[in-house]
């Protein structure tokens, strides 16, 4: 299994698919920056992704730098660092001065139907929500704007008429639409990544770009299906294919920090996700993820987290539930 497909078989994702809008010209629309609309969106969530996708017509999106770019339908545009942008029939236009947020995401997904009654436009807004060093991991590297279209794979095909018609569902008196819009607003999320990374990632340094690599991929895969591995560098190696210093030294420019630095992260992420999720003792999770002893990895999970794994995992059971 790719580095990928582990890290997001064990790392709890929560997405949602929030507003379904019906937009005709000239129409422009303020979304916020995402650490504003998150306690909102899921208030246990320490970071929040916002992504759009077009499903009829096009639009402009702008940030506060930069030149607008356009979309059509079938493009999905996420902002990875979370960036406030307008979403318009045109650059240049005003924000509609409409109800708070609150009110707006008072009910979930919003339909949201406005404009000046001209050529129209339907797109749907979603989020996905994770742990922050997680965030931090998938996203390194990214552009502030992140632009792809999901008709050019027939799994983004099959996902947007999945959404339309979960959308449906989910007006419907039936049980289960959220759910599914959900489910859904997850793997939408995923499949922009990937295609992100088929046709951009190699342009510059990430983690994304690391998967790809073929030295440096293969090394994070080892780490990833293998986090309890007593890893050396040159084990690693070995199992990469390449010699110590390649290694060492593709994998530092891609992404951004030495392997055995990269897998305490990473085991220090498997621990939390383990901690929030499970009862299992400490000594139990310490010896899962590669450490031969519980002091050992209490004094690391707190250089990681700033506090001990119990205390960690006492103040994550005191959050509020997700809405």
């Amino acid at each position: 299994m790719d580095a990928l497909s582990e890290t997001l078989r064990v790392v709890r994702l929560v997405g949602a698919i929030f507003i379904h809008g019906r937009f005709s010209a000239p129409w422009c629309y303020q979304s916020p920056c995402a650490d504003f609309a998150a306690p909102l969106l899921e208030p246990s969530a320490e970071r929040v992704v916002i992504f759009h996708l077009i499903t009829e017509g096009q639009c402009f999106v702008e940030m506060d730098s930069g030149a607008p770019v356009q979309l059509s339908a079938g493009d999905a545009v996420v902002f990875p660092q979370g960036h406030a942008h307008r979403m318009s029939s045109a650059p240049g236009l005003e924000p509609a001065k409409g109800a708070r947020l609150e009110t707006v995401l008072s009910r979930r997904p919003r339909r949201l139907v406005y404009g000046g009654g001209g050529r129209t436009t339907r797109l749907v807004c979603g989020y996905l929500a994770c742990d922050a060093r997680l965030a931090r991991m998938l996203l390194s590297g990214l552009p502030p704007l992140l632009k792809v279209s999901v008709r050019g794979s027939n799994a983004g095909m099959w996902l947007e008429a999945s959404v339309q018609y979960a959308l449906a569902e989910a007006r419907s008196p039936r049980p289960g639409g959220a759910g599914v819009l959900a489910k859904l607003a997850e793997v939408l999320f995923i499949e922009v990544l990937r295609l992100y990374m088929n046709e951009h990632s190699a342009d510059r340094p990430g983690w994304l770009a690391a998967v790809r690599d073929r030295i440096v991929g293969a090394a994070l895969t080892q780490l990833h299906t293998r986090p309890a591995h007593a890893w050396t560098l040159e084990a690693l190696a070995r199992a990469a294919g390449a010699s110590r210093s390649v290694l060492a030294e593709r994998f530092q420019h891609l992404v951004g920090s030495a392997p055995m630095e990269y897998l305490t992260q990473w085991r220090m992420l498997l621990a939390a996700n383990l901690l929030s999720s499970s009862n299992a003792p400490l000594a139990r999770i310490a010896e899962d993820i590669g450490y031969q002893t519980d002091t050992a990895f209490i004094r690391a999970f707190r250089r990681e987290y700033g506090m001990p794994p119990a205390a960690w995992r006492r103040r994550q059971s005191s959050r509020p539930l997700a809405s």
